[in-house]
């Protein structure tokens, strides 16, 4: 397996690279269903399907055009739409779902004085040191392989999610260590929104899907293992009755109307699994869409089932949510992204869309369901309960980012696409900052549009066995994630 895993990123590597360093340009267009895979076949019911073919361009209901890398500089106003309810929040015992909060009387604006920003400054603010130097990349990324795709004439993805999970066109893939140790540890990998096949209105469309491996090495690229239900090691979770088709793990819970829920961020606390996602309540142009607000979903089984407590949901602005308080502030953490340190989580957080900064919060490990439990990073330093003195501790215009801690170069490293859609990479010392300036990891230029780069947390630069850096990276032309390869020094 290994071997031709091998082989096969070996050729693509070879062909994409006399074209470009990293990936060529695809249709312009990121629509699944414009390009050419294998017909179903044990997925679906039988019928006749040659082995080569172009899949009809049926109207995609839920498109995400607003994922689509902006031209530089430019964010529009978004559009409207909607999509039907389909879950309730995480029950109580009694299984009423559970009950908003009480509002902590400390966030009440008559009691926003001097006086109680010091009642709720947690760790004063420290004297910043200089930002570090830039960390050097040599050379631009390279890619190592596509994790997801069809295998077929003119697609090369050695894990063919096509026919194995039904997925022939998806973006994202934010992985993190599920925190067993032993057999059990494994890299888990959420994607957004996901297509299928294509002869089918609406595509076998879901808002997000979720891959688990074991695969310890990187370099070779990301084996997914088949999906088996009701194994919680397995490929995908899948439902019984379609056992190679990944369901999607995360749905609607019924707070607004939405076109779709997005991960945002994922992490481990000891063995449970925490996404942090975003509704989505329209699409704007490409770069730009509006969100009703963000939550976290909880696993304690490896990722097979979710759970949304109540307590973790942030509007995204008054009455975005009417059953939930807002608290201003909060509209600059709808997308996160999580790194831990000294019992903590490091929660930065930026705005719908690609054009905000990054703030930063934190919480305790055992509370990152509990929004009130958070602290935030601000010139007083660490406070309580107001988002709205949050600071921003980059400066640029944000998409999609990642953060982790380098053993290998004992620093905090941030992955994201900046105002002219490259990948570059900042490093601080410290999860607040100072961070350096940026470098250029892959350049957008006649890659088909590029975003959302995200860390492999085993890679050797973050577990302290080498400088290379793994992560994966959407392209939006050909609607499906890479795994690509960086060395930083």
């Amino acid at each position: 397996m290994k071997v031709h895993r091998r082989l096969g990123a070996a050729a693509l590597v070879a062909t994409l690279t006399a074209v470009a360093p990293v990936v060529v340009a695809a249709p312009a267009a990121a629509d699944p269903c414009s390009v050419f895979v294998p017909g179903p076949q044990s997925r679906m019911m039988p019928q006749q399907a040659p082995q080569q073919r172009m899949l009809p361009r049926l109207p995609i209901l839920h498109l995400p055009i607003g994922r689509k890398p902006a031209e530089p500089g430019t964010v529009t106003a978004p559009d409207s739409a909607i999509m039907t309810p389909s879950a309730a929040l995480l029950p109580d015992a009694s299984g009423q779902p559970v009950p908003n909060p009480a509002v902590p009387q400390s966030v009440l604006p008559d009691d926003f004085t001097p006086d109680s920003i010091a009642r709720n400054v947690t760790e004063p603010a420290q004297p910043r040191s200089a930002a570090p130097t830039a960390v050097a990349a040599e050379g631009e990324a390279t890619m190592v392989e596509w994790v997801t795709g069809a295998t077929g004439p003119g697609n090369i993805a050695p894990n063919n999610t096509y026919s194995r999970f039904g997925i022939s066109g998806t973006d994202l893939g934010i992985m993190w260590d599920n925190g067993y140790s032993g057999a059990d540890r494994q890299l888990l990998m959420a994607f957004g929104d996901t297509f299928g096949n294509c002869d089918i209105p609406g595509q076998e469309w879901r808002s997000n899907v979720l891959f688990r491996t074991s695969d310890t090495d990187p370099a070779h690229g990301i084996s997914v293992p088949a999906a088996q239900y009701g194994n919680l090691k397995a490929g995908s979770p899948v439902n019984a009755n379609r056992p190679n088709f990944s369901k999607q793990i995360i749905n609607s819970l019924g707070l607004a109307n939405e076109v779709t829920i997005i991960p945002t961020a994922a992490i481990s606390v000891g063995t449970t699994q925490y996404i942090n996602f975003m509704s989505i309540s329209a699409w704007g142009q490409p770069g730009s869409w509006s969100t009703n607000f963000s939550a976290i979903a909880v696993s304690n089984d490896n990722g097979e089932n979710w759970t949304v407590p109540q307590s973790s949901i942030r509007p995204s602005m008054f009455f975005a949510v009417p059953s939930v308080f807002f608290m201003w502030g909060e509209q600059n953490f709808q997308q996160q992204a999580y790194v831990k340190k000294d019992g903590y989580v490091y929660a930065y957080g930026t705005t719908p869309g690609r054009g905000g900064s990054v703030f930063l919060s934190r919480v305790a490990e055992g509370q990152i369901t509990d929004r009130w439990a958070y602290e935030y990073y601000t010139p007083f330093g660490w406070v309580r309960w107001f988002p709205f003195l949050a600071i921003q501790v980059v400066f640029d215009r944000t998409s999609e980012l990642s953060v982790a801690y380098s053993k290998e170069l004992d620093k905090f490293l941030m992955l994201y696409t900046n105002t002219f859609n490259n990948v570059v990479m900042r490093t601080a010392e410290n999860p607040e900052g100072p961070w350096s300036d940026a470098t250029t990891l892959v350049s957008a230029a006649g890659k088909g549009g590029i975003y959302a780069p995200y860390i492999h947390p085993w890679s050797p630069v973050i577990t302290g066995d080498g400088n290379e850096l793994y992560f994966t990276m959407s392209q939006w032309s050909n609607y499906n994630v890479a795994l690509m390869k960086a060395t930083v020094s």
